[in-house]
C-alpha cells in the first residue's frame, strides 16, 4: 500500500543512519529532500539511487497537492530533510497534514533528532519539557520571552551561532542571571561539546570564544530546583 514515510537522517555522524531508513529510501518510488545537494551526498554514501526532488519551506505550499495525488496514484514517497527528523523545525508538517486529510497512511521512522541528546546531556529535569524550536527573531520575540519567563518546565531552543549572544542576553533580561543553561553544539560531530552554566557565564564564554556550529539550548524552568 502506498504511503508517506518520514525518514530521519543523521545530524552529523553518518553512523547514526538506521538500517531501516536505508531500506525505506531504497524501496521508495520518490524521495523528497530539503536540499538535494546535501541529501545527494547522503544517498551516494549509502548507495541509494531512488529518484529525488526538492521539497522545502519555499515550495512546499505549491507542491503538496501534487504529492498527495502521486501517493493516491500508488507511489510510495519518502521525505528527508538536511538533518534530523522531518517536521521538527523542518519541512514536513504541511505534507503530513494533507496526507491525513486525504486518508493516506503516514509512517514516521524513529531516528536522529538534535534535541533529545541535548536534553539528556543537560542534566536538567527532563520528565517534563517544552520544545520551542527557533524563537522569533524580531516580531513576537518579546512576547514569547514574557511567556517563557513563567514556564516551569525545562525549555529547549534551537539557535544559530550568530544569534546565541543575543539570546543569552535576553535570558539575562527575562529569566535573570541564575537560571541553569546547557548549550550543546556540533552534536555527534568531531567537535561536539556541551557547555553548562548560568546565562552570564555562557555569555562571557562566547564573547571570548566566537561561537561555531548549530546549537541546542536547554534552559531550566522557573523554580525547578
Amino acid at each position: 500500500m502506498s504511503k508517506l514515510y518520514l525518514v530521519p537522517t543523521p545530524i552529523g555522524n553518518l553512523d547514526d543512519m538506521t538500517f531501516r531508513a536505508v531500506k525505506v529510501l531504497n524501496a521508495a518510488d520518490l524521495i523528497l529532500a530539503e536540499d538535494t545537494r546535501t541529501s545527494g551526498k547522503l544517498l551516494k554514501h549509502f548507495e541509494i539511487t531512488t529518484n529525488m526532488i526538492s521539497h522545502h519551506m519555499h515550495n512546499e505550499h505549491k507542491t503538496v497537492d501534487n504529492l498527495v495525488q502521486k501517493i493516491k496514484d500508488g507511489q510510495t514517497i519518502a521525505m528527508i530533510t538536511d538533518a534530523g527528523t522531518p517536521a521538527i523545525s523542518d519541512p514536513g508538517f504541511l505534507l503530513s497534514r494533507a496526507c491525513v486529510e486525504a486518508g493516506i497512511e503516514i509512517d514516521c521512522l524513529p531516528g536522529a533528532t538534535a534535541f533529545v541528546p541535548a536534553l539528556v546531556n543537560s542534566a536538567l529535569p527532563n520528565d517534563k519539557f517544552v520544545f520551542e524550536g527557533f524563537l522569533p527573531v524580531k516580531k513576537g520575540r518579546q512576547t514569547r520571552f514574557n511567556i517563557l519567563a513563567d514556564e516551569t518546565r525545562t525549555m529547549i531552543i534551537y539557535e544559530s551561532p550568530h544569534k546565541i549572544i543575543k539570546t543569552l542576553k535576553d535570558f539575562v533580561k527575562y529569566f535573570g542571571e541564575d537560571r541553569r543553561v546547557s548549550i550543546s553544539r556540533e552534536i555527534t560531530k568531531l567537535h561536539e561539546e556541551t557547555l553548562r552554566g548560568n546565562p552570564v557565564e555562557l555569555l562571557q564564554h562566547f564573547e571570548n570564544k566566537p561561537p561555531k556550529g548549530e546549537m541546542v539550548v536547554v534552559v531550566e524552568g522557573r523554580n525547578s530546583k
